[in-house]
């Protein structure tokens, strides 16, 4: 909660009181949870490298207890740390996942985060191809973002119709 405030160093110290509780009663799940909630605030506070570690150590525990819905999440936080092809390889990674498991809502997630790389390296088609598979998941669950996605869309969609008439 503190996160989204921007109260980033609050929400540092909640989540690290939080993740003493979770230890001392055995529950890795909710361990992994939260350091990926303070590998979050680190990336918000500028501390990359550091947020890469926390991301990188709920991987490790969501892999050792199964939790597959945990496991992308992690991955798809740590393609948040890289650029590029980097990036695409967690998010990857992670596509598969959710799609095994049937997640809609990550499964949009996760397609999001694939075309914004694909539109920050100028491959518009591919951004564009994943960007009406998040158009059509969102909609599937009725997610709020729905609307921001479409005009996203839209706006690729315009930039690669200019693109073509200027060669």
């Amino acid at each position: 909660m503190y996160d989204r405030l921007g109260d980033w160093q609050q929400a540092l110290e909640f989540s690290s009181q939080a993740l003493l509780i979770t230890r001392q009663i055995g529950d890795r799940a909710g361990e992994a949870a939260i350091i990926n909630n303070i590998g979050s605030v680190c990336a918000g506070l500028g501390n990359r490298q550091q947020a890469l570690e926390f991301f990188t150590q709920a991987l490790l525990i969501t892999r050792e207890i199964g939790d597959q819905a945990g496991e992308a999440t992690a991955l798809n936080n740590i393609g948040g740390m890289h650029r590029g092809r980097w990036a695409l390889d967690y998010y990857h990674l992670a596509l598969t996942i959710v799609r095994e498991v049937a997640d809609h809502a990550g499964e949009a997630t996760t397609r999001h985060n694939i075309a914004r790389i694909h539109w920050e390296v100028g491959d518009l088609d591919q951004a564009i191809q994943e960007l009406e598979h998040v158009v059509d998941l969102r909609r599937k669950v009725d997610h709020p973002e729905l609307e921001a996605d479409v005009a996203v869309l839209e706006q690729l969609r315009r930039q690669r119709a200019e693109n073509q008439r200027s060669t």
